[in-house]
């Protein structure tokens, strides 16, 4: 889904490999490419987490800012500890900023992943230099789709 509207701050209850917690505010000025994801979904291991990883690695040298988002609505128990996530980034050699999305105080969905009314995982955000909200997707993502949409909002920083 194209879209262009302002973010809902992320609800990040901790952060991984990052010395400081991550804003929105303050990636503002970089294109934002977030990767909604629970360590145990097949479609993220296999598919949503190696692109983020290709982005990170192919976009290394530009203004685009990869973020992962950890937000568990099933099987708490078994993928709801930090140690448990810090092992599988290590793993999979995940070194893109990961956030761990806060509980809902309710049971249910994760705070953030309510917010932006995510159908699952994985789900892609782009989030343009100005701070809106540019694609969302649920599910996979062809790698030259989002390749393209990533470079377009990349230049759109350095006309005029």
């Amino acid at each position: 889904m194209n879209i262009s509207i302002p973010p809902a701050p992320w609800q990040v209850q901790q952060w991984l490999n990052t010395p400081e917690p991550i804003t929105l505010a303050g990636l503002r000025g970089r294109v934002v490419l977030v990767i909604a994801f629970q360590m145990l979904c097949p479609g993220c291991v296999s598919r949503g987490l190696p692109q983020a990883l290709r982005a990170h690695s192919l976009f290394a040298d530009s203004d685009l800012a990869v973020i992962g988002l950890h937000t568990v609505f099933e099987h708490h128990e078994a993928q709801g500890s930090r140690a448990a996530l810090a092992a599988f980034l290590h793993e999979y050699r995940i070194g893109f900023p990961v956030g761990i999305d806060a509980p809902s105080a309710y049971g249910g969905l994760p705070q953030t992943m309510q917010a932006y009314n995510m159908q699952g995982t994985p789900t892609t955000l782009l989030i343009d230099r100005k701070g809106q909200l540019r694609l969302q997707h649920f599910g996979h993502l062809e790698d030259m789709e989002l390749g393209a949409a990533i470079g377009r909002l990349l230049e759109q920083g350095t006309q005029g």
